[in-house]
């Protein structure tokens, strides 16, 4: 058997910008190949082809090109793009956001290897999304439900307590009496941040369903832009190869927004809406469009991405891109967070446009959408009385806008306000839904068919009290 061929090594770097290599006098190679880089200390970076013109390779180098001299580097290009082990080896691991373990254990070892670029999955292909993921948070399961093999994001403002949501659904998501794995992939975080979330996550890693990456902000910027990448593709072995329903969580995926803009920079190229890359809706859609089911497999990806938009702008070309490409949001409200609410989920601003195919009869239970429905309903109308209020003031309401208010109220301090850890049924989040509509008279419950009225109140034992009256419900008739 022959020896294997070295690779060629190029000596001559033209150029250094940024995270950028420029390497001159190439020959055959292609994008998005890996490239080893030995510095003249004996030093070892790693590096992936971003463009090639000609005779010059413009390489992306992992670890940043800190230290890096034009003199005595020599650069061998691998012929193939990046790849990672992949299988359940990553089960139980904290790594850094090039999958290089951070807990002490040994590098993630297999047989088995996958490219990390990966592909969205063909619409052909696609199976519809079904089944819900419980997160044990009132403020999602009960009125914006996640389905399996969605992609639902988490619209948030710096300062709200976003990463403390994200960490809270990954300690607590999961499907019913099926395999079960969550990715959490932190992206450009502070090192604070990444403590928090490691004491968050520290009971389910032990449960060994539990992947974690954590890229801080002080990491290379082109460490940044693979760690999606590398979260997604462990995410899709295990779903589709390892058969378990996985759940993505990536937050911020507004830092790896920045870090595409600012290689673009790098680069040179002719900068779009507010400088960010003319390409940014399609390098966000090849990450998003990875989730899903495919037709005759038993796993499922389901995202949450988590993004700040830059001083609460919703039509920021970040949230504006990804609310395009995604199936709903969960905004998070200054206001409700200035009052002591957490999660300070704005209701009626978020919206899972799957909820329908993953709840309901047959899938969470009979009566969970005509009850999200009648609380969103009252919702609106106490919102309008709010502002009604601001304008007029409250004794100018009338008494059916006061009990709106009262509503309101309740359902900020009963249903969506939890605690941190605190980890909900989806029966306890429904009956917590029943109570505060129930203080309204029956026959203001209008989105709610008469046999969900009857079995909930034949459960109560046919009484429920309001604004210091009661109201005893025989045979469908308000007394």
């Amino acid at each position: 058997m022959s020896a294997p061929i070295a690779p060629i090594e190029y000596t001559r770097v033209r150029e250094i910008r940024g995270p950028l290599l420029v390497v001159a006098d190439v020959e055959g190679v292609g994008w998005d190949e890996v490239g080893e880089i030995r510095l003249g200390s004996g030093e070892v970076r790693h590096g992936v082809v971003i463009e090639v013109e000609r005779d010059l390779a413009v390489v992306e180098v992992l670890e940043g090109t800190g230290g890096i001299g034009a003199a005595g580097v020599r650069v061998a290009f691998s012929g193939s793009p990046m790849r990672i082990p992949v299988g359940e080896g990553w089960l139980g691991r904290i790594c850094n956001g090039r999958g290089e373990p951070l807990d002490g254990g040994p590098p993630i070892l297999s047989e088995r290897t996958q490219a990390i670029a990966g592909e969205p999955i063909n619409p052909a292909s696609r199976a519809a999304p079904s089944e819900a993921v419980l997160t044990g948070v009132s403020a999602i399961d009960g009125l914006a439900t996640l389905v399996r093999g969605q992609k639902l994001p988490i619209f948030s403002v710096g300062g709200l307590p976003h990463l403390d949501l994200a960490a809270q659904i990954a300690a607590q998501a999961r499907a019913a009496e099926e395999p079960f794995a969550v990715v959490f992939a932190a992206i450009g975080i502070t090192h604070a941040d990444a403590a928090e979330v490691g004491a968050a996550l520290a009971a389910r890693g032990a449960t060994g369903d539990l992947v974690v990456l954590l890229n801080t902000a002080d990491d290379p910027l082109v460490e940044r832009i693979v760690t999606p990448q590398i979260a997604l593709t462990i995410a899709e072995d295990l779903a589709f190869e390892c058969e378990r329903h996985v759940l993505v969580v990536m937050a911020d995926l507004t830092s790896w927004c920045e870090a595409l803009r600012e290689v673009a920079a790098g680069r040179g190229e002719i900068p779009s809406r507010r400088g960010y890359p003319g390409h940014l809706y399609s390098d966000l859609a090849s990450l998003l469009e990875r989730a899903g089911r495919i037709k005759g497999r038993p796993g499922s990806i389901t995202q949450v991405p988590v993004l700040t938009m830059p001083a609460g702008d919703i039509n920021h070309p970040v949230p504006d891109t990804v609310g395009y490409i995604t199936e709903g949001q969960l905004v998070l409200s200054p206001e409700l967070h200035a009052a002591g609410i957490y999660p300070p989920l704005d209701a009626l601003g978020s919206l899972s446009r799957l909820m329908r195919l993953g709840a309901g009869p047959g899938r969470t239970r009979e009566d969970h959408l005509e009850l999200a429905a009648q609380i969103y309903a009252l919702a609106a109308e106490a919102r309008r009385a709010s502002e009604l209020a601001e304008v007029l003031g409250e004794d100018a309401l009338s008494s059916s806008e006061r009990t709106r208010l009262e509503f309101a109220a309740a359902m900020n301090a009963e249903l969506l306000a939890q605690g941190r850890d605190e980890d909900r049924t989806l029966e306890e989040t429904l009956e917590r839904g029943w109570r505060i509509v129930s203080r309204l008279p029956r026959a203001e419950l209008t989105m709610l068919s008469t046999a969900a009225l009857d079995a909930h109140y034949a459960g109560v034992g046919g009484e429920r009290g309001r604004g210091g009256g009661a109201m005893t419900v025989r045979t469908g008739v308000e007394r």
